[in-house]
C-alpha cells in the first residue's frame, strides 16, 4: 500500500452562517481539492458541538502543501473561508497506516 498524507483540519465556525449553509457551500472545496495533483479524496464531518474535522487524502504531503498554498487566494472559496474562525483551526499532517473502504 502507498503510504498517502492524511491532511486533518478541526475548526468551529463563526455566527455568520449556519451549519447546513457551511456544508453546501464547502462543495467548492471540494470542487478546488479534485482539481489539484494529488488529490485522493476528502471527507467533512461535524461533531454536535459544532466541532468541524475534515480529512483529505493526498498521495504526497507536496501535494497537500501545494494544494494549501492556492486555498487562500481562490474566489470560489471566499466564503467558505469567511464563514470558518480562524482562531479555531489546527492542521495535522499524517501518514496513512490503514485504510479500509
Amino acid at each position: 500500500m502507498t503510504k498517502h498524507t492524511i491532511e486533518t483540519v478541526t475548526f468551529k465556525l463563526n455566527d455568520s452562517m449556519s451549519g447546513d449553509e457551511f456544508a453546501k457551500a464547502a462543495e467548492a472545496i471540494t470542487d478546488f481539492a479534485q482539481k489539484q495533483d494529488g488529490f485522493v479524496a476528502r471527507h467533512l464531518s461535524c461533531s454536535d458541538d459544532g466541532l468541524w474535522v475534515e480529512h483529505v487524502e493526498w498521495e504526497t504531503l507536496e501535494a497537500a502543501q501545494a494544494a494549501a498554498s492556492k486555498i487562500g487566494s481562490e474566489p470560489a472559496l471566499e466564503t467558505c473561508m469567511k464563514a470558518i474562525d480562524g482562531r479555531s483551526v489546527v492542521l495535522h499532517h499524517t501518514t496513512l497506516e490503514i485504510s479500509v473502504n
